[in-house]
Parts: structure tokens; C-alpha cells; sequence
């Protein structure tokens, strides 16, 4: 598995650094005449592309390596209420872990609505003459 620090690296690599390369050394052969031009940027965006790959693939594997559940958070009267739910064992589910994703649920209560609708404030409207 790609560690963080590595995978920043190289995400920025795939990202900027060779398009970047390729666009700046495909306009500068147009310019100067530089040799070989396709061969280049291809091979460039070849290894762009597999790079983007390995990157995916090491995303997925610490994604699914990881934790998921649920930070419910439920707002009443008195206060708000949170309560987490874990997908699965605790015991089994974090041990060994370092990190834990949790998705926020935020829960309002219902509030009466007003049978009395609002009036929006008016806006002056100046028209030229």
C-alpha cells in the first residue's frame, strides 16, 4: 500500500506535474522544432494513465480497508444528541485501525409551521423617464 506522503506525491505528480510537462514540451517542439514531438507527450500521457491507475487502486484499497458508519446527531429542545453507528462489531470492526470514517446525519425536530404567511418586504423599484 502507497503510504500518505507518497500517494500526495505522486497524486500532484499525475495531476500537475505531467500534463504540465507535456503540454509545455508539446507547444515548445511546434515553436523550436523540437524531434518527436507525439512520441513524447505520448509516451508522457501514457505514463500519466498508469499512474492515475495505481493511484485509483490504492484509493479504493484504504477506503475499503477503513471503518464506515454513521455520527448521528439529532437536535430536540434540550439540546443536541449524538450517538455513532459503526458498521459492525466494534471490538472486531476497529481494532487495528488508525483511522475511522464516520458519515454526519444531523436530524432537526419539526418545528410548527405558521399558518400565517409571510409578507416579503417590497422593493422600490425606480424606472427612468
Amino acid at each position: 500500500m502507497i503510504t500518505g506522503k507518497l500517494y500526495n506525491w505522486l497524486k500532484f505528480l499525475a495531476l500537475v506535474i505531467l500534463p504540465a510537462l507535456g503540454t509545455l514540451y508539446f507547444t515548445l517542439a511546434q515553436i523550436w522544432g523540437l524531434p518527436a514531438a507525439e512520441q513524447v507527450v505520448g509516451t508522457i500521457v501514457a505514463l500519466d494513465t498508469f499512474l492515475g491507475v495505481i493511484l485509483q487502486i490504492s484509493s479504493t484499497n484504504y477506503n475499503s480497508s477503513t471503518s464506515q458508519g454513521v455520527l448521528d446527531i439529532h437536535e430536540t429542545d434540550e439540546g443536541k444528541v449524538f450517538r455513532l453507528e459503526l458498521d459492525g462489531d466494534p471490538e472486531t470492526e476497529l481494532e487495528g485501525k488508525d483511522r475511522v470514517v464516520f458519515d454526519v446525519k444531523q436530524t432537526v425536530p419539526d418545528r410548527p409551521v405558521s399558518t400565517r404567511a409571510k409578507k416579503k418586504p417590497s422593493r422600490a423599484r425606480r424606472t427612468q423617464r
